[in-house]
């Protein structure tokens, strides 16, 4: 098991925003930014070049009473060929009550040959809210992309709010008609812990629970990142 990148944020009694602790992984290394009003701003700085076979990343990130934490990836991630293994991304994330973790994610790209298993792991209380945006990219220029297993779950109060299981293992069954078709980007916002304002969106699910996501798919990642910017935007803001 791989030492997982750790970040634990809190506020004072003073009501300062603090980073309780800031540990590097085997693949992150967190950096702290310049403080911002309201919030604690730590980067999730990539010390490897990507995943290979046998590698396992995994963040534990942890948000206390009241605080708000950003996470900002200054790169996205590349999955390689794995030339018959297999590699692991593996987050879990507890956010206390009242607190906030706004993560804007960046492209992970799984390279033909690839083969890798996602975990999303989030526990909300209550108050908690969290927005999220992930954008999966099967292969990169010219390739039909590797095996990926994406599994997402979220509770808010004990209670379960998202339960995902999208399993993109075989090409030639996620490549049919009604899954994913021709399609190999698939981007997300997802609000958790509050359901957000704002314009409708044609694509926009609202949860049995306080949240809502979005999701788009596109053959190419800048037609469905502008879209999800301006998603992104409204709800950061709303």
């Amino acid at each position: 098991m791989t030492d997982p990148t750790v970040v634990a944020v809190e506020r004072d009694e003073s009501g300062r925003r603090l980073a309780r602790e800031l540990r590097p992984g085997a693949f992150l290394a967190p950096r702290p930014l310049l403080p911002c009003p309201g919030r604690t701003r730590i980067a999730l700085v990539g010390i490897r070049a990507g995943l290979l076979a046998g590698d396992e990343l995994a963040l534990d990130i942890s948000v206390g009473p009241g605080a708000h934490l950003e996470l900002v990836e200054p790169a996205g991630l590349v999955a390689y060929d794995h030339r018959g293994g297999s590699a692991r991304w593996r987050a879990r994330v507890d956010i206390a009550e009242g607190g906030e973790l706004t993560w804007h994610g960046l492209p992970f790209v799984v390279s033909t040959g690839a083969d890798v298993e996602r975990i999303m792991d989030a526990r909300l209380a209550s108050g908690a809210r969290m927005l999220w945006r992930d954008t999966l990219v099967l292969g990169r220029s010219g390739e039909r992309g590797g095996r990926v297993r994406a599994t997402t779950r979220v509770t808010y109060e004990g209670r379960d709010l998202l339960v995902e299981d999208l399993d993109l293992t075989d090409p030639d069954v996620r490549e049919l008609p009604g899954i994913l078709g021709p399609n190999r980007v698939i981007g997300s916002v997802a609000a958790f812990g509050a359901r957000p304002p704002g314009p409708p969106h044609p694509y926009r699910m609202d949860l049995a629970g306080p949240g809502a996501q979005v999701r788009l798919l596109d053959t190419v990642a800048p037609a469905v990142e502008a879209e999800l910017t301006a998603v992104w935007e409204s709800w950061l803001t709303g």
